[in-house]
């Protein structure tokens, strides 16, 4: 479909704080099983990977690596990067990287394929290199940010993004330190983004950019310092949702803007936006197609990677709401995304987490998601005196009890959870299995190809001619605000629809929670 551009990097998932932990409660028997699952032979062979440059949400807590106010030239930064090495994230990473290669040597072993690509993303720099937001000031913080969680508009950092900015200079600095305290632990990242989703000042760690103050912390810090420490390392612009992505590609790509000769690649996530979570995954994808052809247009380099940064679901996990439909919902929605950011132009796809416990956790802000495996080392055969939640674990149950932890093993294996898993305290959740279908055969350096389902001239694929029911399942995307675009007639219920009394094509269906549609 896409024969100038590079192919498929792969797929993976991210190594937070909150994995790691996850990961090392495990005994030993369990971490092999995770590790091959997602790593492995017989598993997903994810060969792309995440982490955070300091804290994000799913971490215990905020912490950076350098809280030395002032500290411009960073002398006091950590170059041992205690709290990840601490954490399990960097040994993780290790292993990780040590079971791929295990599994997919000719892969490893070939430049061009790469072998564990990494990425790192920042969601907030230290506290004393923000700006004050609004609610810091009236707690009396005029200087600086009280802490890394939420940001100032329209960019977080202190003294602005010009070229005389020393915060803006010191934090262009941090990414090389940091990139040069992982590579001394062996690990080299692949590339890094400029910020992740710079247009939300979250309540969790962040820093707010638009696209012109991206632009000029590009050009003026970060691409001359990276130039010169890091040349090997792929600069991502963006790293939010869909829906503004071609506004900061055509402002930040543009020849003339001096950042452009320093990006790489865009990164995108896959959420909806306005917190409606049922609509994640299922937006955007036409503004994919339209990224792509404004490349034509803009005369982007065809080695522009586009990438798939984070995906989740949200709120709590499968296994602890119990909902099959739900579980089962989720995990097709992984899938169809994928494919369709495949034939989109996208280079891959990393899921967020890649395993958390069971109410989908930890995180200091509350914000529970949901991950292909899940921790449960309290179920694993002979475990003793282990706590259904471990220490780490604050959240509690904020969404009432866990509905798998009331159920057998048998009972579990009997609705999708297999037994010789959940044996060594791990999860496998339907979406796990519903990637695989993808990840296992869509190897790093394949190429998406032009395919579509048209059957609008014989008989039609879900629905014969003259029957009055439709197929291919109930529409669950069915729902406000979704995109309509128009396809060759297939039969399934995603394109039944009635002409109404205002004159508008309305769609059937509901939503995951059964919620008939209204959208027209």
């Amino acid at each position: 479909a896409f024969p100038d551009r590079e192919p498929i990097l792969g797929f993976g998932g991210a190594f937070t704080e909150a994995a790691a932990l996850n990961f090392w409660s495990l005994g030993k028997e369990g971490q092999d099983a995770a590790m091959e699952l997602l790593f492995g032979k017989e598993g997903l062979g994810y060969s792309l990977g995440r982490t955070h440059m300091n804290s994000c949400d799913f971490c215990v807590q905020s912490y950076s690596f350098d809280d030395t106010d002032d500290d411009f030239n960073l002398t006091n930064f950590d170059p041992l990067l205690t709290h990840d090495l601490e954490s399990g994230m960097i040994d993780m990473m290790l292993l990780a990287t040590k079971t791929l290669r295990d599994a997919y040597p000719k892969e490893t072993e070939n430049p061009s394929l790469g072998g564990m690509r990494i990425i790192a993303s920042p969601w907030s720099p230290p506290s004393w290199m923000k700006a004050p937001t609004e609610k810091d000031e009236d707690r009396g913080f005029m200087a600086h940010a009280e802490n890394m969680t939420g940001s100032a508009l329209p960019v977080c950092i202190r003294d602005g993004v010009g070229r005389d900015s020393e915060y803006a200079k010191s934090w262009a600095l941090y990414f090389s330190k940091f990139i040069s305290g992982y590579k001394n632990h062996g690990i080299n990242f692949y590339g890094v983004t400029v910020q992740n989703e710079p247009e939300f000042p979250a309540p969790w760690d962040a820093c707010a950019f638009d696209y012109y103050t991206q632009g000029d912390f590009i050009a003026n810090h970060l691409g001359p310092q990276l130039a010169e420490s890091h040349p090997d390392i792929k600069l991502l612009i963006f790293d939010h949702n869909k829906d503004h992505v071609i506004h900061w590609a055509k402002y930040l790509l543009d020849s003339n803007h001096p950042a452009s000769q320093y990006i790489d690649g865009t990164a995108y996530h896959w959420y909806a936006g306005g917190m409606d979570r049922l609509l994640d995954g299922a937006q955007g994808n036409p503004n994919m197609h339209r990224l792509l052809s404004e490349f034509d247009v803009m005369n982007v380099d065809k080695k522009h990677l586009v990438l798939g940064s984070e995906a989740c679901h949200c709120p709590s996990t499968g296994y602890a709401g119990g909902d099959l439909n739900i579980a089962w919902a989720r995990a097709s929605r992984n899938a169809h995304t994928i494919l369709a950011d495949l034939a989109a132009g996208s280079n891959g796809f990393i899921e967020w987490n890649l395993i958390l416990d069971s109410v989908g956790g930890p995180n200091h802000l509350g914000n529970m998601c949901d991950s292909p495996l899940l921790a449960v080392p309290h179920r694993a055969l002979g475990a003793q005196d282990v706590p259904v939640q471990l220490d780490f674990e604050h959240a509690g149950y904020p969404f009432g009890p866990v509905f798998g932890d009331q159920k057998t093993r048998d009972e579990l294996n009997a609705i999708g959870i297999p037994a010789k898993y959940l044996d060594v305290g791990v999860v496998v959740q339907p979406m796990y299995y519903y990637v695989g279908h993808i990840t296992k055969f869509v190897r790093p350096g394949s190429r998406a190809v032009n395919g579509l389902v048209d059957s609008s001239f014989k008989d039609r694929t879900f629905r014969p001619k003259g029957q009055s029911v439709a197929g291919g399942g109930i529409n669950d995307l069915a729902r406000n605000g979704i995109e309509v675009t128009v396809w060759p007639c297939e039969g399934s219920t995603r394109q039944e629809w009635n002409y109404n009394n205002d004159k508008q094509f309305q769609v059937f269906g509901h939503d995951w929670l059964g919620v008939p549609t209204t959208s027209c």
